[in-house]
């Protein structure tokens, strides 16, 4: 380097250019698990959000209609159709519910079998929703049923407390029958122990 040759001074960077240059620097990250379920969750809740309200405009007055055209205005007939709805889809969906505790289903076939007994109690749902609902469907279901299905919504209401009764009693006889089984082998392993026990301190003595 000769003496008239000054050494050159670095270009001070400016502030906009260190901010691009940490941007450009920064790694890519991909959106992470829980992004995607979030996502996920909140698709779901809407379909099932537009779902239930299509369901509510149209289910209650159809199902309503249904049973018209099955009591046609008869008392007794509402009686009996009433009774048998709430009792078999309250008795069948509640015993095939109590069945995901058994140890041999795994957490799949319990959902699947949750799933199966809401929708096997469907025709009370239906009813339900004609009772609870505030759409014009459910108000319109309910002057139906006024009118063309006395007595159903109370012999429903009836024969699913009968059903759910009957069906806690009968799991929980199930239960208290399987715990007195096992005890029962349990004492008679103890017994067949202490017999075996017994032999063999016998034959020593013998010896």
């Amino acid at each position: 380097m000769t003496s008239d040759e000054q050494p050159t001074a670095p270009v001070p960077e400016s502030e906009a250019e260190r901010l691009e240059r940490k941007i450009h620097d920064q790694p890519t990250v991909a959106p992470g698990k829980w992004v995607k379920r979030a996502a996920f969750l909140i698709a779901a809740i809407a379909v099932g959000y537009i779902a239930y309200r299509m369901s509510a405009a149209f289910f209650p007055r159809w199902w309503a209609q249904r049973v018209a055209d099955q009591v046609q205005g008869r008392m007794t007939a509402g009686v009996l159709w009433g009774l048998f709805y709430g009792f078999v889809f309250s008795f069948i969906p509640l015993l095939l519910l109590f069945q995901i505790r058994r140890r041999f289903f795994n957490w799949a076939w319990r959902i699947i079998t949750a799933i199966v007994a809401i929708a096997l109690a469907a025709p009370n749902w239906l009813t339900l929703s004609v009772v609870v609902l505030n759409s014009k469907a459910a108000h319109a279901g309910e002057r139906i049923l006024d009118v063309d299905g006395p007595g159903f919504r109370w012999a429903s209401l009836a024969g699913v407390i009968v059903g759910s009764l009957l069906a806690l009693a009968l799991t929980g006889t199930s239960m208290r029958l399987a715990s007195r089984k096992k005890q029962v082998n349990a004492l008679k392993g103890e017994r067949d122990q202490l017999k075996a026990q017994q032999h063999d301190a016998e034959e020593k003595s013998e010896s």
